[in-house]
């Protein structure tokens, strides 16, 4: 029979002796517990920061290209023509007459009551023919069968009043695209063998009449060019240069295409901020703060990439990359600049002004700024074997052995707190023994004769 240990007989707190002990047991797991917290606070830095860095990588990808400040934007003295750009553009100027715009054909039929037959045969202005198949004269059949069929045509029925009581309708057809290619006619057989006209056997009148689109380049002079398009988009009318147009024009249409420097510019500009988020991520957590304890002692408090190397060698090989000269020649040039800080700043001003005095030297220098920046990040954050990458790894791996160190510390703990138990048990035992022993003896002697040495 065992015996509780909470001194039943001795009357101690074993319980608490117990955890006071195993309390000092535990301070080496303690601290690995405290080491895997520091480290998975590591590790998370560690990720934040590869994200950021495998960010600006990407970022400079986009900079790095040959063509990435070959942006232009296209501007137009009417609101009848728009364009939009695209690569392969340069600065130019044009005059454009709107001569016309693109239109779909239109044909309505004579009021009637029902169609004049149920089949019938739509050809479009290439030659090639649907034949449509209703199931009966009834005009909603035949609007069904025209809609479903795939002829380049859709139909409506419109009410036309009424003729001695009997509701009249008029079907109106309508090319389903522009351009003068969409024309159509519409044929029906004469006593189920030939073909009528339209007009024949269904009166069919065309309201609009299917046109292309159509500008005319230098009107005016002998050189002066007509171009025409199925739809009002001419595509590359200029190289890389699209037109949409809206409306005939009497006067011409200028249309400048210029370089679109701040678009150029915030290229250039997104490239800096990137690489200063980076910086900022390391600063703010490399980072040693100074405080005092409750007792006004100074406490000195490093951050978390506080001395670590390998942190403080990627934030130094991206501002090398991105700072150093270019052919001899400084970022600073182009408005890319370093600080005292160690940080880039970027001005735009002086970057404009750089690239349209001289596009291709400053396309050159950024290429180049932009390439040494890429190689640097990838090498440092590439998923497979980046620096950053690779401590991340070794971390996690770190973790992974820690775990297994402290739950191997859970079993020894609990072994050890069993034998305690059982050390104190086995005590508490002993002592109740000892207790009934004593009580024996003193029952003994008190039963013992008692001898008076005066008698």
């Amino acid at each position: 029979m065992s015996l509780a240990i909470d001194g039943l007989v001795s009357g101690l707190d074993t319980t608490s002796l117990i955890n006071s002990l195993m309390q000092l047991e535990a301070v080496p797991q303690s601290l690995l517990k405290s080491k895997v917290s520091e480290s998975q606070t590591f590790i998370t830095a560690l990720q934040g920061l590869n994200s950021a860095v495998a960010s600006l990588a990407t970022t400079a990808a986009t900079a790095a290209k040959s063509d990435s400040l070959d942006l232009f934007s296209a501007s137009s003295s009417s609101s009848k023509l728009t364009a939009t750009v695209a690569t392969g553009a340069s600065a130019s100027q044009i005059d454009i007459v709107v001569d016309r715009t693109a239109q779909s054909q239109v044909s309505v039929s004579d009021a009637m009551p029902a169609w004049p037959g149920a089949n019938f045969t739509i050809t479009s202005a290439s030659g090639g023919s649907t034949f449509i198949g209703a199931s009966s004269g009834n005009l909603d059949d035949v609007v069904a069968a025209v809609n479903s069929a795939d002829a380049g045509v859709k139909a409506v029925k419109v009410s036309a009043g009424t003729v001695d009581g009997v509701p009249q309708f008029r079907l109106q057809f309508t090319a389903t695209s522009t351009g003068a290619a969409s024309a159509f006619t519409i044929t029906q057989p004469t006593n189920g063998t030939a073909a009528t006209t339209d007009p024949a056997m269904t009166g069919l009148t065309t309201t609009r009449t299917a046109e292309d689109a159509a500008v005319t380049l230098w009107a005016g002079t002998s050189a002066a060019q007509t171009i025409t398009s199925s739809t009002n988009n001419f595509e590359n009318l200029l190289p890389g240069v699209s037109v949409t147009v809206s409306g005939a024009s009497t006067d011409p249409i200028s249309l400048t295409v210029a370089r679109n420097t701040s678009g150029a510019s915030k290229i250039a500009e997104t490239l800096v901020s990137s690489l200063n988020t980076v910086f900022a991520n390391i600063s703010t957590k490399s980072a040693v703060v100074n405080s005092t304890d409750s007792g006004g002692n100074p406490i000195v408090s490093g951050g978390v990439f506080t001395g670590d190397s390998s942190v403080r060698d990627v934030g130094q090989r991206l501002l090398l990359a991105a700072s150093m000269p270019v052919n001899g020649r400084s970022p600073s040039e182009i408005g890319i600049s370093i600080t005292r800080n160690g940080t880039m700043e970027f001005d735009s001003a002086k970057f404009s002004a750089a690239l349209i005095a001289d596009p291709e030297a400053v396309q050159a220098t950024l290429t180049e700024i932009a390439s040494r920046v890429e190689a640097a990040a990838k090498s440092a954050s590439d998923k497979y074997d980046g620096q950053i990458t690779s401590r991340i790894t070794g971390q996690e791996s770190m973790v992974k052995d820690l775990g297994s160190q402290i739950e191997n510390w859970d079993l020894r703990l609990a072994s050890r707190r069993s034998g305690l138990e059982r050390t104190y048990s086995a005590l508490e035992v002993q002592l109740s023994a000892l207790n009934s022993q004593q009580d024996w003896l003193t029952s003994q002697i008190a039963s013992l004769p008692s001898y008076n040495s005066g008698k």
